[in-house]
């Protein structure tokens, strides 16, 4: 069913309206609809829940059923609301069978209430939204007794606990639901929401999805589209109409920045949780388009080259069905709460499908991507992020700052999708295995007697801006220097694999973290190239035995490898892999420029989802690190192996100075 569907697909590619990707608006439709009748075989008898293969989420059975059904139905409301009800597969008529089944108490399909089970709360909302899109052909159309359980069901634990994160949102959209059937008056407990989540704006469009430093794609999944959902819903009183004005702006700004962090091949950054959504990353594209910031043909270049990476790759399963995984089924991928109908939030990538077929977004020609127009140097102020995309390669690589889903100085171990030090379309960070908590791959970290490699979340002082006279916030013509400083403890953690993964890749750590000096690492990032410079701060304590770091992690079959000596200070040391699944070549090497005196290439397998083993280079100072002093490394990911000059580095005093391979100087203080 896999191969037929990417014929089905590849047969109706338009290259005139759409050279970059061939998507149109036919695509959208045919992918819905594939996706929505695959999952049919498996409703229970009055569709009040889809029960999909696989092994069971952490809360059990009748949640995964009951999530089944409710993401599935905002993929099937998008699909009828922007066709103005035209319903020739009878979603509307599935889905009202299944709310009636599931809302019958004395039904064997009864849905857990929402004071009993906190997942409840988040199916709640999509069930919610669904209705309010589809209110003439479904909510209008519903026999008045089914309409009052569905008010029942919503309103009884719409005021119990919501986690004061994103969650926050499912109560309002909630809310705002019974609020206009005419089931809910006071609206107290949604505007202090709304106040609530409004103070999780950082900066330049960027929320941060709750207290924490936790920036990541639910900033666009979550964090602008209900927003713009909710002051749609609410439209008319005067506190959603004065916050769509300033979400909207919001949006705008946000988007100036997420359509250079997708990859030319339509890759989203692999970096937060969550990530079996897949293309729900799409979905501030399209809220873009519906609240008519952006340019129309950019934003379905965005999108469409979103879902179509992951349809080209066989996310859609030969029995029609998205797994827990990224391109195939990949079971590690799976959080304390993901069950088989988790990986249906997908379906916010669908968005686009409620605006009509003659909306400007399907329309207008589509335009290529920042990344496929010129290199891009920018910074991202919000998450501390300095960010690098080159048009030869079509990679964007992220050099992290600022982000830890954490706060300064908590001491906990480093989440692998959050704490690294880099990030890119192309690779991915080591989320599995027995190295899970053993932070390598993009990392800075001291090693003890034992081997044992420190951690850095609880990042106390970090900065990113750009060099060259550029404002810290826009881009560049062309290739721009960026330069990043974190600083932090160095500690070291007992992670308890026992505790629960609740999506941050990190369990609670059992016992006290032990503390070490504090480390600083400075970046200069530029092209493909980063330059770390890297010191510890005070007194080294005896049991640090060593400094180390990690370049980036390349997953495939490995082709060539050269590994520095303490002789070969200017010799690259490249880690050369092909990725089978992807069928290109991806190069790391870590280049040592001042300090390292040995270093090598480790192999883990089975840490990605990606095919095949994962490839790590690194660098050590050999003993025990000077305080004070400057170890310099050069990073690179690319597509081809160095066959140019690297990097030049002089540091005095205070001062670093670079000469880049492309002739470029750069001179700042570190």
């Amino acid at each position: 069913m896999t191969d037929d569907l990417r014929t089905r697909l590849r047969a109706l590619d338009d290259h005139g309206l759409s050279p970059r990707t061939g998507w149109t608006r036919t695509h959208w439709e045919v992918l819905a609809d594939h996706l929505l009748l695959a999952v049919r075989p498996f409703a229970t008898a009055r569709h009040g829940g889809i029960a999909l293969p696989g092994t069971p989420g952490g809360y059990g059975p009748r949640i995964d059923a009951q999530e089944g059904f409710a993401r599935t139905f905002l993929a099937a409301a998008f699909r009828v609301a922007g066709e103005h009800g035209r319903d020739p597969l009878d979603l509307m008529g599935w889905y009202a069978q299944g709310l009636d089944a599931a809302t019958d108490p004395g039904s064997p399909e009864a849905w857990l209430r929402l004071e009993d089970d906190l997942q409840t709360k988040v199916e709640a909302a999509s069930v919610a939204l669904g209705l309010h899109l589809t209110r003439p052909w479904l909510w209008d159309r519903l026999d008045a007794g089914v309409r009052e359980r569905v008010v029942d069901y919503l309103r009884d634990g719409v005021r119990t606990f919501y986690p004061p994160i994103n969650w926050l949102w499912f109560r309002v959209v909630t809310q705002e639901f019974l609020h206009a059937v005419g089931a809910l008056d006071d609206l107290a407990q949604l505007r202090a929401d709304v106040a609530t989540l409004d103070g999780f704006y950082r900066a330049d469009g960027w929320y941060s999805d709750g207290p924490e430093r936790s920036f990541d794609h639910y900033a666009g999944w979550a964090m602008h589209l209900y927003p713009q959902v909710w002051t749609e819903m609410a439209a008319g009183r005067p506190e959603a109409d004065a916050f769509a004005d300033v979400s909207r702006d919001r949006l705008a700004r946000f988007l100036d920045d997420a359509v250079r962090l997708v990859g030319a091949d339509g890759a989203p950054l692999v970096q937060g949780r969550s990530l079996v959504y897949r293309f729900a990353t799409a979905a501030p594209f399209w809220l873009g388009a519906r609240a008519g910031v952006g340019s129309p043909g950019l934003l379905r270049r965005a999108a469409s080259g979103t879902v179509r990476y992951f349809v080209d790759q066989g996310a859609v399963g030969a029995d029609g069905l998205l797994s827990i995984g990224w391109f195939g089924p990949w079971r590690p991928m799976a959080q304390s709460y993901s069950g088989p109908g988790s990986p249906y939030w997908a379906s916010k990538g669908l968005l686009g499908l409620v605006l009509p077929a003659d909306h400007p977004v399907w329309t207008a020609v589509e335009e290529p991507l920042p990344v496929e127009q010129a290199d891009q140097g920018f910074v991202v102020a919000a998450p501390g992020w300095q960010v690098s995309a080159t048009r030869a390669d079509g990679i964007v690589r992220v050099v992290n700052h600022g982000t830890d889903h954490s706060h300064p100085g908590s001491g906990l171990s480093d989440p692998p999708l959050y704490a690294r030090l880099g990030y890119s379309t192309s690779t991915w960070p080591v989320v599995a295995g027995a190295s899970l908590h053993q932070p390598l791959d993009q990392s800075v970290v001291l090693l003890d007697a034992t081997g044992a490699p420190s951690h850095r979340t609880g990042i106390e002082a970090a900065s990113v801006c750009l060099l060259d006279d550029v404002p810290a916030t826009r881009d560049a013509a062309g290739p721009c220097t960026s330069l990043g400083r974190s600083r932090w403890q160095a500690h070291w953690v007992d992670p308890d694999p026992g505790r629960p993964d609740h999506g941050f890749g990190r369990p609670d750590v059992a016992g006290v973290p032990r503390g070490g000096p504090h480390l600083e690492v400075v970046t200069l990032l530029r092209g493909e190239w980063e330059v770390r410079l890297v010191r510890v701060l005070g007194p080294v304590p005896d049991h640090v035995v060593s400094l180390r770091v990690g370049g980036w992690p390349v997953t495939g079959e490995r082709v060539d490898v050269g590994t520095p000596t303490a002789a070969e200070r200017r010799v690259a040391s490249p880690t050369a892999v092909v990725d089978a699944q992807r069928g290109r070549r991806l190069v790391s090497s870590l280049h040592p420029l001042e300090g390292w005196r040995d270093g090598g290439v480790v192999r883990l397998d089975d840490v990605t989802p990606l095919d095949g083993s994962t490839w790590v280079p690194w660098l050590g100072s050999g003993d025990a690190p000077e305080p004070g002093r400057w170890y310099v490394a050069a990073v690179r990911l690319g597509v081809t192996p160095v066959t140019q000059a690297l990097p030049r580095v002089t540091v005095s005093g205070t001062r670093a100075r670079v000469r880049w391979p492309d002739g470029h100087a750069d001179e700042t203080r570190i």
